[in-house]
């Protein structure tokens, strides 16, 4: 018996003398090691923290929307974009609830659809998708710790794709706001939200691109996206993309293709400037300068002439009505900046334009004729729909030789009552074009009968004979800006002579 104690406290001690001299048991972990763990630690705190303001968002579809074969999930812009096996697993879900005896059905509504949302601020405003809940008899509103709450739609707006949404609560935990802005591509992104009804299911990924313009079969989304690699699906609609300093960057919104590693949201900068104007007003009017733009380095046509500038965006059309039409803005000026932020794309322009409120003035840094300056211009609300002026254009005649002058396939005439009336144009200050030969420069540049022309170059013309001397010494190989009112707009053109 001894022995075997003996034997046993020897066995032991052998076996703790082999553990402490062991270096894979006693070495301190890597410094690589600990880094990682450090970033797993750093992905459960974001995902613990982040869900405590995420919501899912469950939803009543209204009745219309249900029968006759409609399909809710075709209001989504994820839909049209699923491929056929996912669609048609949609669509039999769907057709099996139509199907129900309608005495077997609940009395009260039907939750037949589910998304996610984020807590925008603590006294109950939840921020969501508007394809979510636009279609929405009744709306509810389901915290991670299992509180219900009945939800109101205060709002949706179908370019964004953007709804906020009211419930009776406060003091609850927001949501904290990044700055998509200063997010860059490379950066972790993790998503929140609960995909085909899994619940606080969290994925982690980067910003793929941002900038990102999409196109789906239903719309196509005048603003810019971010990208990411992030798995998103079907039920993250409305939740957060959010950084590794758990500050929500964008609000998840579309798909392209399952399992493609391609998902878009709305940068939250965008988000929450229509989310206020959602809460405040109910609606979201957008600013609008009504003017036809073009990025000077893509302008083949004008870049060459623009004088003392290599970056910008070109001023190439006023539309009738619009709020600069009357401003201090001119044909082919350049503009550099929007309230001191540089823009050098059409896109860059309509972005600056994007986080502004309808009515709200714009300076804008400009080069006109080699010289910089400064205006403001007072914006208008983007009009729902534009109408089409729309006239119908006079038989050609043939001018008399002594009262015309052409340019490039154009025959221009000074503007006189009948002119007017055969035109259909208000009589004003200009020479109109009364030809246009087939296959010729202005042609080519969409120039019409009946347009008015107002000025070459810098030059006004308010006659033939101020026109012809405009074109004076001007090197037609280089060009000549004609600026134009044409169908109750102005605009411009440039006109080239090619060999």
């Amino acid at each position: 018996m001894k022995n075997k104690i003996a034997v046993t406290i020897f066995s032991t001690s052998l076996l703790v003398g082999m553990v402490a001299n062991s270096p894979a048991w006693a070495a301190e972990p890597s410094e690589a090691l600990k880094l990682a763990q450090q970033l797993n630690q750093a992905f459960v705190e974001v995902a613990e923290s982040v869900s405590q303001s995420v919501v899912i968002v469950r939803v009543a579809n209204k009745p219309q929307v249900l029968g006759g074969g409609g399909n809710p999930n075709g209001n989504s812009p994820f839909f049209d974009q699923l491929p056929e096996e996912y669609r048609k697993y949609f669509e039999r879900q769907q057709e099996q609830r139509e199907e129900q005896p309608r005495r077997s059905r609940p009395r009260g509504p039907l939750f037949d659809g589910q998304g996610s949302g984020l807590v925008y601020r603590e006294d109950g405003i939840i921020l969501t998708n508007r394809h979510v809940v636009e279609n929405a008899e009744k709306v509810q509103i389901v915290f991670r710790d299992g509180k219900e709450y009945d939800g109101e739609v205060l709002g949706v707006d179908r370019e964004s794709d953007i709804a906020v949404v009211k419930i009776d609560a406060t003091g609850l935990t927001a949501a904290k706001m990044g700055d998509s802005d200063k997010t860059k591509v490379g950066e972790f992104a993790i998503a929140v939200g609960s995909p085909y009804e899994l619940d606080y299911s969290v994925t982690v990924g980067h910003v793929s691109a941002k900038g990102r313009r999409v196109f789906s079969d239903q719309m196509m989304f005048d603003q810019d996206f971010i990208q990411t690699d992030a798995s998103i699906n079907p039920g993250n609609s409305g939740g957060p993309l959010v950084n590794i300093y758990g500050e929500v960057i964008g609000i998840n919104t579309l798909i392209r293709g399952m399992n493609t590693g391609i998902g878009f949201a709305v940068p939250v900068n965008l988000a929450k400037r229509v989310a206020d104007m959602l809460i405040d007003d109910g609606k979201v009017t957008r600013a609008w300068l009504g003017v036809n733009i073009t990025t000077l380095r893509e302008d083949a046509d004008y870049r060459d002439l623009a004088v003392g500038v290599e970056d910008g965006v070109v001023v190439r059309r006023f539309v009738s009505g619009g709020p600069a039409e009357n401003s201090d803005l001119e044909l082919a000026d350049v503009i550099t900046t929007v309230d001191g932020n540089r823009v050098k794309s059409a896109d860059e322009l309509k972005r600056e334009l994007r986080l502004k409120k309808a009515g709200d003035p714009v300076t804008l840094g400009l080069m006109r004729n080699g010289k910089a300056r400064e205006i403001e211009v007072e914006t208008g609300a983007f009009p729902e729909e534009f109408t089409a002026v729309s006239r119908m254009r006079g038989s050609e005649r043939k001018p008399e030789a002594d009262t015309n002058a052409k340019l490039l396939g154009m025959t221009v005439q000074n503007i006189n009552e009948d002119l007017a009336n055969r035109f259909e144009v208000e009589v004003e200050q200009g020479v109109i074009v009364t030809a246009i030969e087939n296959d010729s420069v202005a042609a080519g540049k969409g120039i019409s009968l009946g347009d008015i022309v107002t000025r070459i170059n810098s030059t006004p013309v308010d006659s033939v004979v101020s026109f012809k001397a405009a074109l004076e010494g001007e090197d037609l190989k280089k060009g000549v800006i004609v600026h134009l009112t044409s169908e109750g707009s102005q605009r411009f053109e440039v006109l080239k002579q090619y060999d």
